[in-house]
């Protein structure tokens, strides 16, 4: 099997992961994956042994690869971390973005206000996720950090599996759009306390929101392993 489709497999199968096509914890037959791709379970194994590494799939000795756990708790440690590498990102690219930087969030920006949020079940659209995406990722990209870029994108595409949760959960009580504006304003006047206050707001609130859609999923399933 050839490098390149081992990659192909490696990436729609992360894609599908990160999309929450698979149940957290749902086992992976490398037999059914094999078929389902046309591929050997050489490269079958190669692209969950990446995935293992990334931290979306949990490898278990002698019972094969499972779809790595959620939980409050991790989602609280995530979002820690989040916060810790997203302001400092921020900060960063406040101080060194020029132009460029400044016409490039405000492209991502209007692109992420004009596409719709959701489906008529709730679910986020493909295409807002890939504009949320890349607003965040436009704000930050100027922190003149390949590592911590690096790190920033690993913690924001484990946050993406949480994220249809955020939307169930939510009430209709929160104007998100209103918090990306205020957050693209307060970066592009320079005013970095003002951006980072913004930014460790939203993503408090997007883990509070996430936080009680497990719990309730939980409550719902008759288990309270939430936590």
């Amino acid at each position: 099997m050839s490098g390149s489709a081992t990659q192909t497999v490696y990436e729609q199968l992360r894609a599908s992961l990160l999309a929450g096509l698979y149940r957290p914890e749902e086992k992976l037959k490398i037999s059914e994956l094999g078929s389902a791709f046309a591929v050997s379970p050489g490269a079958i194994r190669e692209a969950l042994a990446r995935l293992t590494a990334e931290g979306l799939v949990t490898a278990m000795p002698q019972r094969g690869f499972r779809v790595a756990p959620v939980s409050v708790a991790d989602l609280r440690d995530l979002t820690d971390m989040r916060i810790e590498i997203e302001t400092k990102c921020l900060r960063r690219a406040i101080a060194n973005g020029d132009l460029a930087w400044e016409a490039a969030v405000v492209a991502a920006h209007h692109r992420l206000a004009a596409t719709p949020v959701a489906n008529a079940d709730g679910s986020f659209l493909p295409d807002w996720i890939t504009a949320h995406n890349e607003f965040h990722a436009a704000l930050a990209r100027a922190c003149g950090s390949a590592w911590m870029l690096r790190v920033r994108d690993l913690l924001f595409a484990h946050n993406e599996r949480y994220l249809e949760l955020a939307h169930k959960a939510d009430r209709g009580e929160r104007d998100a759009a209103r918090e990306h504006r205020e957050l693209m304003e307060a970066a592009l006047a320079r005013d970095t306390e003002r951006a980072v206050t913004i930014i460790t707001a939203h993503l408090g609130t997007t883990r509070d929101t996430i936080a009680a859609g497990l719990v309730a999923a939980a409550l719902m399933n008759g288990r309270g392993d939430a936590q």
